[in-house]
This record gives structure tokens, C-alpha cells and sequence, in this order.
């Protein structure tokens, strides 16, 4: 064979070699590569969720401010006149400290065209005093179907939030205006920001509103219509704020909502895992940008292909190679959904340990009663058995019959008492309109507080008309009376005569329940605001001021009406219910 001819043989095969130990080589860390990132986006999707259920955590604690604020009396008698001078000067320092006590950015009160009449931050000179919002979507949307939502920003302040109204009706639920909250979320974007990671909110267009990181605000991840632009210059959404297209393009797709891309981002062009997570309950999209690192899986990938391609004597070596990372590849991925299921399971029993906790706290103030309400009978009936015992054993089996029956009488009421008290603890979804009588929620409701009655030396008077059917959830109108008894206890708790007297009367066509105390009554220039949200006259630490206004709330869902007023020596809370006319009362 000739030198040349072998001379280009192994030239030929040099070069086979090398360009196949190059191809399988890069062949091998692509695959590596997207492996990773496939498991750097499964990472980033769960992070994705954190973020998500931070910022709906956000939102959910002040979704029913609104609506609570909006059963304010007072905000409703203001809206039926003019609101000017004293009044409205009374109603700005209202919203000032309920907004306070709330901790969210703004409160603000709209007439029915839209004109802030007060507003939480009028001492500011970015008031909202005196300026129109009616042009706002979130206005037009409440004054149509009673709630409105709507990120903007402000075109006072400069400030951009998220606005969530409620209608403020009167009593025939004729449109008075709206009471709206307002939500900044620089602590939220403060906190985003602790990582590396690249967090952006963006709206229905497409347009990033919220972001962790400067420069990426105001960006269009789509082209706008003319209809979009034009919408948004009658809504004034994002204002004197210019909006700049964010150019970005898919390098590959991993899922629907997972890809590469290359970003032409404030930093440059850079390649980013982008994951994406739709918030239907808002309209949002949350997204997280997040630059993909290539570990030692890809590098070991590529040595065992060229490994491979070089030499079939290291076959059995490259597929073990292989194997070794195909497991610790399984591994990996087997502790990271071990690690999620645990983290998922311990968030879980988080929740339920919080719902839990609020279902038993109405409770734990009749805990030690109940405990001695029951162990006082167990006592007594482990006595009994042994007399019984005695008596049997002595063959007196009449008598022992007979000192059977105050046992079963006393096992009778722990039972009932027991079997009330699971029934009050239930979860009422409410909305629930039942025929019951108002007298047996009286009698239920001192069937719970009785150890604390008699424990008080409470002087009980009762005046019932028996039966005074209504309309309602029995559990709720339950709640509401045992949280006007424990408002009477406490105002007679350091009193020498404590009377408590409970009255069921017919008033035209309602029926009248009346909670009269012997505690002393409630300050004159306190009456108008006993029913407000966040007012309490208890000391700090023994309540929030939201029992009254929930009570309010649940009365008035069920149609009726929960009045406050002065009598001789104590205060009289009355709660009034439309009379059930099947039978006729």
C-alpha cells in the first residue's frame, strides 16, 4: 500500500474521529444542557408558586374591606346629602384611622359621579379630595355589578396600586357611590428582590406593571392594538408613564408556560429560563426570568460520548457512565418531588391549622366553663356508681334502680351540652335562610354561657314570646347573640348589681330581641361608632373592635336591623327580624 494512500487514510480517520468525537461531544452536552434546564424549570415553576401565593395573600386580606366598610352608617348617611365643612372633615379622619389600623396605602369615599368626597389621605398634597375618578374602569364597574378592581396609577399621587371597590347602597340598595382601597406593593417588590431571579407581573395586554428589578417596568411583552392604546388613554391607566416594547425571542419551548428565550432586557441581551403562571382571579400573568447555569451534568456527558466515539473498548464504561448519571439524575429528581411533597404537605397542614385556629377561638373563651361544666357531673357520677355498686352487691336492686336515674339525667345533659357545642363549632357557609324560632337561639346560646351566668352571679330576667319564627342561619344569629351576652358580661364584670335581662317581643311586623345590661352604658360620643370596624373601648390586646360590625353585617344579610341605644344604668343592643308568615305571626 502505498505511503500517501495510508497517509490519507489516517488522516481521513484523524479527522473522522475528531469530528465525531466533536458532534457526539456537543451532541451529548445540548442534551445535558436541556436536561438541566428542564430541571431548573421545574425549580423556577415551584418558586413561581410561592411568589403567586405571597402576592394573592396580599390582595385576599384586603378583598373584603371594601364591602365591610361599605355597611358603615355613617359613610351612607354622608353620601345622601352634601358633604362638606365639619362632616367631611369627621369623615377624612375616619377613613385616616381606619386606614391606620388596616395598614393598606389609601381609603378613599365616591359619590355617584365619581368625586372623591374624603379620603384618608387628605392632609397630603396628593389628596384625593375633590378630584373626579368616575372615568376609572374600576368605578363604572362597581356602579354596574356592585364590586370593581383595577391596577393603575395614580393620576394624583403618581403612584401606581391596585384599586378594589364596593358599591355603597341605602336601604332599597339604590347605587349612593363607592368606598375603594387602595394597594401598593413596594414591600412586595422589596422582597422579590432578595433573590437573583427576575420577577415581573404584567395585565391582560401584556404590559409589566410590577417588577423586582429596576428597568423592566412599563414594558409591552406584545404589540398593542389601536383599541388597546385608545383604552388605555380614556382609562388613564398608566398615565404620563411611556411604554417601551420588551423585544424577547424563543430559543425552545418546554411547556405552555415554560421556554429560553433571549431577552433584550435593561441589562443587555441575555438568555433567560422564562416561566409563566396565568392569575385567573385577577387577569394577571406572574413571570419569572431566571438565566440557566449548566452544571457538571453536561461536561460529564460530553467525556463519555467522546469517550465512546473514540474507543468501543470503553463502551461498557460510557453506558456506565450513562447509568451513573441516569440515576443520579432519578435521584435528584426523586428527592425534589419528595422535598415539594413535603413542603406541599407541611404548607397544608399550615392552613388547616389556621383555619382550625380561627374556628375555635370564638370558643376558647367558654373553654374552662365547659371543662368544669362536665367534670362537675363526672365527679358526681363516679359516687353514684359506687353507691351503686353497694346497693348491688347488698341485693337492694329497687334502689339501685332508682339511683340510676339521676346518672342518666346528668349523662343526658352532658350529651346535649357536648352535642350543642359541635353544632355551634360547625362551619356555616352562610347565606342560609332557615325557618327557626328566636327563642330557642336565646335558649341555646345561655345553654354555652351558663357556667359563666351563674359563675358572674348574673341576676337573669327572660320575657320570651314563644315561638317568634323568623328567617335566617340559626348558627350566625347564634354568633351574633353570644357576642352581645359576652359584650353585657363584660361591661358588668367590676359591677356590684349585675342584671341581664333578654326580652322577645312583636313589633308590627317584626320580632324585637332586646339585650339589656345593668353595665353602666356606652359613652354618649361613642354610640354613632360602636357598629364601625376596628373601634373597641376594651383595653389594647382584648379585641380588635370587629365583633359589632360582623354582627352588624350578619343582621343586616339576613334582612334585619341591629340598633345600640341607653336605658337607665346599662346599654340596650336590639336586634329586629322580618316576621316568617307561614303561619301568620
Amino acid at each position: 500500500m502505498p505511503l500517501s494512500y495510508r497517509a490519507l487514510r489516517l488522516g481521513l480517520m484523524i479527522l473522522t474521529i475528531v469530528a465525531g468525537t466533536v458532534l457526539s461531544a456537543g451532541w451529548a452536552m445540548q442534551h445535558a444542557k436541556r436536561d438541566a434546564m428542564r430541571a431548573d424549570a421545574m425549580r423556577a415553576s415551584e418558586q413561581l408558586s410561592l411568589y403567586a401565593t405571597s402576592l394573592h395573600t396580599l390582595i385576599e386580606r384586603y378583598r373584603a374591606l371594601p364591602a365591610v366598610l361599605a355597611l358603615d352608617p355613617e359613610l351612607i348617611a354622608a353620601l345622601r346629602g352634601p358633604v362638606e365643612g365639619a362632616a367631611q372633615e369627621a369623615l377624612n379622619r375616619k377613613l385616616e384611622r381606619i386606614n391606620g389600623a388596616a395598614q393598606s396605602s389609601t381609603l378613599e369615599l365616591l359619590d355617584p359621579t365619581g368625586l372623591a368626597v374624603a379620603a384618608s389621605n387628605w392632609r397630603l398634597p396628593t389628596s384625593y379630595v375633590g378630584s373626579n375618578y368616575g372615568f376609572r374602569p374600576y368605578f363604572k364597574q362597581t356602579r354596574s355589578e356592585g364590586t370593581g378592581r383595577f391596577f393603575a396609577v395614580g393620576v394624583t399621587s403618581g403612584v401606581p396600586g391596585y384599586f378594589l371597590s364596593s358599591a355603597v347602597n341605602d336601604e332599597h340598595e339604590r347605587f349612593l357611590g363607592a368606598m375603594v382601597v387602595k394597594l401598593e406593593f413596594p414591600e412586595l417588590e422589596r422582597d422579590w428582590r432578595q433573590g437573583s431571579d427576575v420577577v415581573l407581573v404584567s395585565d391582560a395586554r401584556g404590559i409589566i406593571f410590577i417588577a423586582n428589578q429596576e428597568g423592566w417596568r412599563y414594558r409591552e411583552l406584545r404589540s398593542l392594538s389601536r383599541d388597546d392604546r385608545a383604552e388605555l388613554a380614556e382609562t388613564r391607566q398608566y398615565d404620563k408613564q411611556p411604554l417601551r416594547p420588551l423585544q424577547h425571542q424563543v430559543l425552545s419551548r418546554f411547556t405552555e408556560h415554560s421556554r429560553l428565550s433571549r431577552v433584550q432586557g435593561p441589562q443587555g441581551s441575555r438568555d433567560y429560563l422564562w416561566e409563566s403562571l396565568p392569575l385567573d382571579s385577577e387577569g394577571w400573568t406572574l413571570h419569572l426570568l431566571r438565566q440557566p447555569q449548566l452544571g457538571e451534568d453536561g461536561r460529564n456527558a460530553a467525556l463519555g460520548a467522546a469517550a465512546v466515539w473514540l474507543s468501543l473498548v470503553f463502551a461498557t464504561l460510557f453506558v456506565s457512565q450513562r447509568l451513573r448519571l441516569a440515576r443520579l439524575r432519578q435521584r435528584s429528581r426523586e428527592a425534589l418531588e419528595r422535598e415539594v411533597e413535603q413542603r406541599t404537605r407541611e404548607l397544608r397542614t399550615a392552613q388547616e391549622g389556621l383555619v382550625q385556629s380561627a374556628k375555635l377561638a370564638a370558643l376558647g373563651q367558654m373553654s374552662a366553663a365547659l371543662a368544669h361544666e362536665i367534670n362537675q357531673p363526672l365527679t358526681t357520677q363516679r359516687m353514684q356508681l359506687e353507691t351503686l355498686r353497694l346497693l348491688l352487691d347488698h341485693g337492694r336492686i329497687d334502689q339501685a334502680r332508682q339511683a340510676l336515674e339521676p346518672l342518666e339525667q346528668m349523662l343526658a345533659r352532658m350529651a346535649a351540652l357536648t352535642g350543642h357545642l359541635k353544632t355551634f363549632a360547625r362551619n356555616s357557609p352562610g347565606g342560609l335562610r332557615e325557618r327557626l324560632d328566636l327563642a330557642t337561639v336565646v335558649d341555646q346560646s345561655l345553654q354555652l354561657l351558663d357556667t359563666r351566668l351563674r359563675s358572674d352571679g348574673i341576676d337573669l330576667a327572660l320575657y320570651l314570646a314563644r315561638p317568634a319564627w323568623v328567617r335566617g342561619d340559626a348558627i350566625r344569629l347564634e354568633q351574633v347573640l353570644i357576642n352581645l351576652l359576652h359584650n353585657a358580661l363584660d361591661a358588668m364584670a367590676d359591677k356590684r348589681f349585675k342584671r341581664l335581662e333578654i326580652r322577645i317581643e312583636h313589633a308590627g311586623p317584626d320580632w324585637r330581641l332586646s339585650v339589656i345590661d345593668s353595665g353602666g352604658g356606652i359613652a354618649e360620643a361613642d354610640l354613632p361608632k360602636v357598629f364601625d370596624p376596628f373601634f373597641t373601648t376594651k383595653p389594647v390586646g382584648d379585641g380588635l373592635g370587629l365583633g359589632l360590625a360582623i354582627s352588624y353585617g350578619i343582621v343586616h344579610e339576613a334582612g334585619g336591623q341591629l340598633r345600640v341605644e341607653n336605658l337607665a344604668g346599662g346599654a340596650c343592643f336590639t336586634l329586629s327580624l322580618p316576621c316568617d308568615l307561614e303561619p301568620v305571626c
